[in-house]
């Protein structure tokens, strides 16, 4: 019940494959954009969606979703996934997460916080270590999810399995009523 309102769920929101391919302003593209792991869902292409999304999420710059729709070519990964995840930081998440790459930034460069004036944002005081906990945290949240998806999906796999082995053998435990049926 849960996988079927999921699946409607995304494919309410998630535009039809065939309307981007043909869109007049993506043709440039050519065939790639026929690439089969752009659009579906398996574990590989899912797995690096979040990577490349994760990371992009962390790139502090006007353009997040065009970055990582070039990640999503370059890797094969899943194409609306990847473009979604970077909304992770949004107008609204954005200050407070950019505000602990910047600390972040701080711990790992040793250095005393800037006290935020013009001349601190100008002289890139601010600015190089914000870049580096971006960098850090990027590369950090896209191998998390990486790892922590390809394990879910092997964990929900192997479930399954398990479920449908368990209920193979209470099926073939039962009585079976062809076998009163004597053919002589």
């Amino acid at each position: 019940m849960a996988k079927e309102f999921i699946q409607k769920l995304l494919h309410k929101f998630i535009p039809d494959h065939n309307v981007i391919k043909e869109h007049k302003n993506l043709q440039f593209l050519g065939d790639k954009l026929h690439d089969p792991n752009l659009w579906h869902l398996n574990r590989r292409s899912v797995a690096m969606a979040f990577a490349v999304g994760l990371f992009g999420a962390w790139i502090p710059t006007p353009g997040q979703m065009a970055i990582a729709a070039i990640g999503a070519f370059y890797f094969r990964a899943n194409l609306p996934i990847s473009v979604g995840l970077v909304w992770i930081t949004n107008p609204v998440t954005m200050p407070p997460l950019f505000y602990f790459a910047y600390l972040v930034g701080l711990t790992v460069l040793n250095l005393p916080a800037a006290s935020f004036s013009l001349n601190a944002i100008l002289s890139g005081e601010i600015l190089f270590p914000f870049l580096t906990g971006c960098l850090i945290l990027g590369t950090v949240c896209s191998t998390a999810g990486y790892y922590g998806i390809n394990y879910f999906w092997r964990y929900h796999t192997h479930k399954k399995w398990e479920t449908r082995k368990q209920t193979r053998k209470s099926l073939s435990s039962k009585k079976n009523p062809f076998k009163a049926i004597s053919y002589d």
